[in-house]
């Protein structure tokens, strides 16, 4: 009489017991059992999605990304010589401005190739965290909201607001006309604009408008980003090639 021994009963209890608790957790976040592993990469993959979270921590119910969280994610990123390219996948509302020009001001400054996708929408301070790579994408259907910045909090009625206010919008418009196609006039334009936002001043850019007026590179989705990363860090060296011969 023979029998075949189960793998798992050679397993200790405790080994059993993490494994069924990772599974439980993939279940549990991601609503599925396997989730899909990339194989080694040498291009990192950035999420910037709900509300740029800044110095002011927001509700729990928001959607949000920490600033804090990415800014070390991207020094990681820039010393990791394994990762040779990075894109920025955006679907934010926008947020803290400060927040999100510290983020812009980042990815601008990496070394490595960078490529941003905008999905569903780049808006407000998303703008400039979408022009701030080496070439942007957005897809078709998303939509960017370029309007005037705002205060929130204690506004004290004095020229001195104003002027705060407008030097921080000045720096707005500053970085997205340094990084991107569109004249300083049309981005202003666009952003005062009345009548196209209901509630608001300023402009919904859908698609191709937003490379129309220069603002993104491209249309395009993922297979667009990656064949253009690709084309940015260029063909890999084979062991090698730095031989003299």
């Amino acid at each position: 009489m023979s029998f075949h021994m189960n793998d798992d009963d050679n397993k200790p209890e405790k080994e059993k017991g993490n494994n069924s608790s990772s599974l439980v957790e993939k279940i549990q976040q991601l609503g599925q059992a396997n989730v899909p592993q990339a194989p080694d990469s040498n291009i990192h993959v950035l999420s910037i999605i709900g509300q740029v979270e800044g110095h002011v921590q927001l509700p729990p119910q928001n959607k949000t990304t920490k600033y804090e969280h990415l800014l070390p994610q991207l020094i990681a990123i820039e010393q990791n010589p394994k990762i040779e390219g990075l894109v920025i996948l955006l679907n934010t509302v926008g947020g803290d401005v400060e927040a999100g020009l510290a983020l812009a001001e980042m990815i601008s400054s990496l070394s490595k190739p960078t490529v941003s996708i905008v999905l569903g929408g780049g808006h407000s301070i998303g703008v400039p965290i979408a022009v701030a790579t080496d070439h942007s994408f957005i897809v078709p259907t998303a939509t960017m909201t370029i309007h005037p910045i705002r205060l929130t909090g204690l506004v004290i009625g004095v020229p001195q607001t104003f002027e705060y206010l407008d030097k921080m919008q000045e720096r707005v418009i500053e970085f997205v006309v340094n990084h991107s196609n569109i004249k300083e006039d049309k981005f202003k334009e666009l952003m005062f604009a009345q009548g196209n936002l209901t509630r608001d001043i300023g402009t919904n850019v859908v698609g191709k408008d937003a490379v129309e007026f220069g603002l993104i590179n491209d249309v395009g989705g993922v297979k667009e980003a990656m064949n253009k990363l690709n084309e940015l860090i260029g063909p890999k060296q084979k062991p090698g090639d730095d031989d003299i011969s």
